[in-house]
């Protein structure tokens, strides 16, 4: 499917952007084309890669004439630029907006106009239930995707992912605990039974190309995924850094945080198709004839529960230590070197 094919990622210089260039830069893709406002993180990343396949475009999914003009000539889409941090979303969002919801409108218009085969939006578990102005811009985000993909034809599919956080990225509490331990100051912890997704950034990369495989227009993936506590993650870690009487101290859940998060609601997971490794939840394409559909309830919805990181597979302190050491940052960690995270 990618032979001879232009692929765009939009804010394509983030830890995504980077794994899809190590998984397919010397694949058969004929170009492919970063998207994003960060002209020293792509100088950083031509240099870094230093093949001619690449092509960086400057420019922001906001302002719809940038990315038209990056599209033109493009087959696939991978849109991944967002707002992603919940602090600077709560203080800003009106920009999560502008970011997540209207530059996700532009992007979806650019490529209809310019007759892109297949366009994937990646979006967030805390999209699910959401109640940080992150969460909710990205629930949005979904629903102007499953919105605009409902009036498509036979040309651009739109389809869309949902995935956890993506362990030891940037901003999220791996590296934190590390920096910790390291510097042999006490573990602080929100919640040490407050359950989180465990997903590696390989992970999110397959639920992207599994959706680009088999979505339709309206489409969301969800990748089955295992959980663990925070206690049994800082367990693991103390154990592979060796340093188990460290200590810890609760500081209680912060603003916008979960006790656990969820994957699919409990509508959702009614409605979705079991695919193994995979959820598939169709679009809702109910008409504007509402009366219709109030005459009689949906009762699967009733007997359903919603599909979260307290009900998935948990993982125990050896089952997590496994995962830990399937990450570069956790091997460079173990080896004493210095560790470098994903953006």
């Amino acid at each position: 499917m990618f032979d001879n094919k232009t692929l765009l990622i939009t804010g394509g210089t983030g830890s995504f952007g980077n794994a899809v260039l190590r998984r397919f830069l010397h694949s058969d893709l004929k170009e492919i084309r970063i998207f994003s406002r960060d002209e020293k993180k792509q100088d950083d990343m031509r240099k870094r890669y230093a093949d001619p396949k690449l092509k960086f475009y400057i420019g922001d999914v906001r302002d719809g004439n940038s990315i038209g003009a990056a599209m033109q000539g493009v087959d696939y889409v991978f849109h991944a630029a967002a707002l992603k941090q919940v602090p600077s979303c709560e203080f800003y969002p009106m920009e999560a907006v502008r970011t997540n919801v209207l530059g996700t409108e532009n992007v979806i218009r650019a490529a209809v106009a310019a007759k892109v085969s297949r366009l994937i939006c990646l979006s967030t578990d805390k999209a699910v239930y959401p109640i940080n102005a992150m969460g909710i811009s990205k629930a949005m985000m979904e629903k102007v995707m499953v919105a605009s993909a409902r009036d498509l034809g036979g040309g651009t599919i739109v389809c869309g992912t949902r995935y956890g956080n993506v362990m030891a990225s940037r901003g999220s509490v791996i590296p934190l605990f590390v920096d910790q331990i390291l510097g042999g100051r006490p573990i602080t912890v929100t919640d040490p039974e407050m359950t989180r997704f465990m997903m590696t950034l390989d992970d999110a990369v397959e639920l992207v190309l599994y959706a680009f495989a088999h979505g339709d227009n309206g489409d969301i993936f969800v990748q089955k995924a295992p959980a663990a506590t925070v206690s049994t993650l800082i367990t693991a870690l103390l154990d592979l850094m060796g340093t188990k009487d460290h200590p810890v101290q609760e500081i209680g859940t912060r603003h916008g945080e979960k006790l656990y998060e969820v994957l699919l609601s409990r509508e959702e997971r009614a409605a979705a198709e079991d695919l193994g490794d995979y959820y598939r939840v169709p679009a809702d394409n109910r008409d504007l004839n509402y009366a219709k559909y109030f005459n009689e309830g949906e009762r699967t919805i009733t007997k359903s529960e919603d599909y979260n990181s307290h009900n998935t597979r948990r993982l125990d302190v050896e089952g997590m230590k496994q995962l830990l050491l399937k990450l570069t940052f956790m091997q460079q960690v173990t080896r004493g070197e210095t560790p470098a995270m994903e953006d």
